[in-house]
């Protein structure tokens, strides 16, 4: 995988859904940081018979089907996908957001930021993890709360992960960010299920 890199996409007109299928389509991968949301009653059978007249070689990926039980995948951020990609495809994908879009620059605007691969693999741990309680704060956000020791989860389903704990609103809880872009923060995590790390 030498020479790919994660990149952060602002997208506009809430069209995150058709460029995560678009840039699949053309190769990338993508991730989207999403909530599943049950659907039920009148939604549900709105979405249920949308879905059954679908063609076969049409998907619809906002929504997931598990038999009967239909969930809608909430953004956690309305405009924020992940891309992967090498030097070319980074340009290519530039390309196809003209207009509609943009990858976050690096702080003198001459070249699109990296996501460091470790902090994207903690995001991705995190949010994709199943575990409620979840709360998303934007980069300027953060500068209200004090940051605090450097841990890694030992026990449960965010087992392995690396984060800060901070408190916020009067909990100790488990942030993990990609710098200058998102952070989530865990509900509360017991302290026995925390070792410090070196920084």
């Amino acid at each position: 995988m030498e020479g790919l890199h994660w990149y952060a996409l602002k997208i506009f007109y809430n069209k995150v859904f058709e460029f995560e299928d678009l840039l699949g389509g053309m190769g990338f991968e993508t991730y989207l940081p999403v909530q599943r949301v049950q659907l039920r009653g009148e939604e549900h059978l709105r979405v249920a018979r949308r879905l059954a007249i679908l063609d076969d070689g049409r998907a619809d990926n906002q929504y997931i089907q598990a038999g009967p039980v239909i969930f809608k995948r909430q953004p956690v951020v309305t405009s924020l996908l992940f891309a992967r990609a090498d030097q070319e495809g980074i340009q290519t994908i530039r390309k196809a957001l003209e207009g509609k879009g943009f990858v976050y620059m690096t702080p003198d605007w001459k070249q699109p930021a990296v996501i460091p691969e470790k902090q994207m693999a903690m995001f991705r741990m995190v949010t994709s993890s199943g575990v409620e309680g979840l709360e998303f704060f934007s980069d300027e956000d953060m500068t209200r709360y004090k940051k605090g020791d450097k841990v890694r989860v030992t026990e449960g389903p965010l087992k392995g992960t690396e984060g800060y704990i901070r408190r916020i609103r009067k909990d100790r809880r488990l942030l993990v960010a990609i710098e200058g872009f998102i952070a989530v923060a865990t509900s509360y995590i017991p302290p026995q299920f925390l070792e410090k790390v070196q920084e």
